[in-house]
C-alpha cells in the first residue's frame, strides 16, 4: 500500500510539472522541493522504463510517452477532484466563467433571474477578461464556462450555443446628423475598435464590401464594454454584438446608422466536461439562460451571413 500511495504521489508530481512545464513552477503548487519534483519524476521513468521529459537546458519538453500519459492523468486527477468536490458544502452549486462584457452586459441580469427562480442550485459567477475565450477545466476552478468562439471544442467538452454573434455598429444618436448615412461617412468618423487587433470592424467592413475605408485610427479598447460605453459618449463609432446592445439600443442610448448586421460564424457557448457529475445542474442553468437570451427585433435591419 505504501508503495501504492508513493507512485500516485509522483504521477501527481509528473501531471503538475507536465502542465507548467517546469519543475520549480510544479514544487511551488505541491509544496515540494524542486528535488523532490525531480525524484518522483525518476521514479516514474524508472518504474515504466521510458523518458518523459526531454531536458534541453532549464527548458522541460514532454517526450511522446510523457505527453500520453500526462493526457491521461489530466482526465484521471479531475475525475478524482469532481468526486471530492461532491463532498463539500455546496454539492450542488456551480462556479461559471464568463468573459467581462458578457457578464456586465447580459449574464449578471441572467444569472440573478435564476436564482431567483431555482434556489436548489447556486451559481458563482466569475468575470474574467479574455482576448481570446477560454478554459482549462483541469487547471482551473470552474464547473461550467460561457466561451466566445467556433464551436469546435475539445472533445471531452459538452457545448451548446446560447446566441450567436451578429456585428453592428453603433453610435450616440446625436452623433451623424443623417439618418441613414452612406458608408463613406466613415472616413470622417472617429472609429471605436474593441480591440486590439481592430478584428471586428475589419470583418464587417469585408462583408459590406466596404474594405477600403481605413481602420488604422481611432482609440482602441481592451473590451467591448468599454467600445459600447464609448459610443454612449459621443467619442465616435464602434461596432458591437447585437445581443450585448440590444438594452442600449431599446432605451435609445444607442443607435445604428447602418442598418446591415454581418455574422462572424461565431457565438457564445455554455461549455463544461462531459464527465462532470453536475449534468443536472447544468441543464437547468443552460436551459435557462437560452430562455433569457433577447430577441434581435431591430425593424430594417438587413443580416448578412458570413
Amino acid at each position: 500500500m505504501s508503495e501504492r500511495i508513493q507512485a500516485l504521489h509522483a504521477l501527481r508530481a509528473f501531471e503538475v510539472a507536465s502542465r507548467y512545464g517546469s519543475f520549480t513552477r510544479a514544487a511551488q503548487e505541491l509544496a515540494l522541493t524542486q528535488g523532490a519534483v525531480s525524484h518522483h519524476i525518476k521514479t516514474l521513468e524508472a518504474l515504466f522504463g521510458c523518458d518523459l521529459f526531454e531536458r534541453r537546458g532549464p527548458k522541460l519538453r514532454l517526450t511522446e510517452h510523457g505527453r500520453l500519459l500526462a493526457q491521461e492523468l489530466k482526465v484521471g486527477f479531475k475525475i478524482i477532484e469532481n468526486a471530492c468536490a461532491l463532498l463539500r458544502q455546496d454539492r450542488y452549486g456551480l462556479r461559471l466563467k464568463a468573459a467581462s462584457t458578457l457578464t456586465v452586459r447580459w449574464l449578471l441580469r441572467a444569472v440573478d433571474s435564476f436564482k431567483r427562480a431555482d434556489d436548489s442550485c447556486s451559481v458563482q459567477l466569475s468575470s474574467v477578461w479574455m482576448d481570446i475565450d477560454t478554459v482549462d477545466f483541469y487547471s482551473e476552478p470552474y464547473d461550467c464556462a460561457i466561451l466566445l468562439g467556433n464551436g469546435r471544442f475539445a472533445a471531452d467538452v459538452e457545448s451548446v450555443k446560447l446566441f450567436d454573434e451578429w456585428l453592428i455598429p453603433v453610435c450616440h444618436p446625436d452623433y451623424l446628423s443623417d439618418a441613414a448615412p452612406p458608408l463613406s461617412v466613415l472616413r470622417e468618423c472617429e472609429f471605436l475598435h474593441p480591440s486590439s487587433d481592430r478584428r471586428d470592424w475589419r470583418r464587417w467592413l469585408a462583408r459590406v464590401d466596404a474594405p477600403d475605408i481605413s481602420i488604422d485610427q481611432g482609440q482602441v479598447f481592451d473590451t467591448l464594454d468599454q467600445g459600447i460605453s464609448a459610443a454612449q459618449q459621443g467619442l465616435g463609432i464602434s461596432v458591437v454584438d447585437l445581443v450585448l446592445a440590444s438594452a442600449d439600443l431599446d432605451a435609445g442610448r444607442l443607435t445604428t446608422p447602418f442598418r446591415q448586421a454581418v455574422s462572424t460564424g461565431d457565438g457564445y457557448y455554455m461549455t463544461w466536461l462531459k464527465a462532470s457529475p453536475k449534468a443536472k445542474q447544468m441543464a437547468k442553468l443552460r436551459d435557462f439562460l437560452i430562455a433569457q437570451v433577447p430577441p434581435l427585433a431591430l425593424k430594417d435591419i438587413t443580416y448578412l451571413y458570413g
